[in-house]
């Protein structure tokens, strides 16, 4: 993010600051309490919610014991690292109360009163239900407490102050309860639920403005996450192929549709933690994401599925690309494919081979940046489909960039994209620095 950015968002949420009140900027401590037992349908009620909300991915770093924080979360401000929300009394949640947690979850302030950074998705949780509030607490302190010392974020002055993100509340935060909508069934508006508060998808599937603030305006529109471009959703979608309640189905509850894509990157969590929730639940998301997306022409649909079919790789496929009215990259990129891609990529036999290319966001999104990653980093296939793996692939920024000026070109209806050498340099360096 430009630096002027930076500096005039701060300078706006400086002017908020001075018309709150000194409790509003500097909340006060809730006083600690000792842990307590819960009623173990409370707890699984809590287990459930913890999945849904896929509170382990950002709360438990590669390596560490489940929820003890220090996952580091990249934002344009600098870097956020979680905290430990295991009941331990020195490091974790342990001492916290409800009355604190439930502040925590809905106003974003911990329990000694520091405001937390949005990074954490407060503006989202503090519409849940009190009840399922509860059960959530009953369940993150029923759990195994974990001595974890936090990591200080790495963020520049004065983003580093605490007391400045009242500021970005007044602006941004005005928490109401989940309000269902009264042309969806019980099912749907479940989903509806799920998705806006626990689930938080906004969070990663809405666009985000210089202050770091969802756009809801512009709600599922699609976003960024940890190196990734996030689909738009529903009505936004760009899919080739419109989705169905089935394609929905398919892709939460395994993380693969087979007019679509597999989950990669963040995503992968979340349907794997999807896969061990409650079914209803999940399908109730399935069910929502159906009523918003606007129904699709079946035959109009099945043209479609089949022109995209069409453009998958027969073994007599000419490579040279000779009487082709290809770009020069492209052509590049064919024999860069044939001999990287090509074994698992090519005209489909088979259900157990990967999808058309043609119908991924990773070759029809805006820009390259997920078909970068998965060709640089490799795919870890969800639980749900298990043998779906993709390896990395260790070639060259060039070679990377030819191979997606053919993908782009063979498989979508889509324009060129610009400047694939210098994204692909900024791939393979961001793989190197992580």
């Amino acid at each position: 993010m430009k630096r002027w950015h930076i500096l005039t968002g701060v300078s706006a949420i400086a002017v908020a600051v001075v018309g709150l009140s000194v409790a509003d900027v500097f909340p006060s401590e809730i006083p600690p309490i000792s842990q307590a037992d819960f009623d173990s349908d409370l707890v699984e009620q809590g287990e459930n919610l913890a999945l849904l909300g896929d509170c382990s991915s950002c709360h438990t770093p590669t390596g560490a014991q489940g929820l003890s924080g220090g996952f580091a979360l990249p934002t344009p401000f600098g870097t956020v690292y979680s905290t430990n929300i295991t009941p331990d009394p020195e490091t974790g949640i342990g001492t916290w109360s409800f009355a604190a947690f439930d502040r925590a979850m809905r106003e974003g302030i911990d329990r000694a009163g520091n405001h937390l950074y949005p990074a954490f998705p407060y503006d989202h949780f503090a519409s849940m239900t009190d009840e399922d509030m509860r059960a959530l607490y009953a369940f993150l302190m029923s759990e195994p407490p974990v001595s974890a010392l936090r990591k200080e974020n790495e963020l520049p002055f004065p983003l580093s102050l605490r007391p400045i993100l009242a500021g970005w509340k007044l602006l941004f935060h005005h928490p109401k309860p989940f309000e269902p909508d009264p042309e969806m069934d019980e099912e749907e508006n479940r989903g509806k639920y799920i998705a806006e508060t626990i689930g938080h998808c906004g969070a990663c599937h809405t666009p985000r403005n210089i202050f770091g603030a969802v756009k809801r305006s512009q709600a599922f529109e699609g976003g960024e996450a940890e190196g990734w471009l996030v689909p738009p959703l529903a009505a936004a979608s760009i899919a080739p192929a419109a989705w169905t309640l089935d394609d929905y189905a398919d892709y939460l509850f395994d993380g693969w549709s087979a007019h679509h894509a597999i989950a990669a990157g963040p995503m992968t969590s979340v349907v794997d933690h999807l896969f061990d929730s409650d079914e209803d639940d999940v399908f109730a998301i399935a069910a929502w994401l159906a009523a918003i997306t606007p129904e699709a022409d079946e035959a109009e649909r099945d043209e479609i599925i089949a022109k995209i079919s069409t453009r998958d790789l027969p073994e007599t496929f000419d490579f040279s690309l000779a009487g082709l009215d290809a770009p020069a990259e492209a052509q590049a990129g064919a024999l860069v494919f044939r001999d990287n891609c090509l074994k698992c990529h090519k005209e489909r036999i088979s259900d157990s081979q990967p999808i058309s290319l043609g119908f991924t966001y990773a070759a029809n999104a805006a820009a390259p940046t997920n078909l970068f990653a998965a060709v640089s980093h490799g795919i870890e296939p969800p639980l749900g489909v298990p043998s779906r793996k993709m390896q990395a692939v260790n070639i060259s920024a060039a070679e990377m960039a030819s191979v997606a000026a053919f993908v782009r070109w063979r498989f979508t209806d889509q324009p060129a994209w610009d400047n694939l050498l210098e994204d692909a340099e900024a791939a393979l360096k961001a793989k190197a620095d992580h």
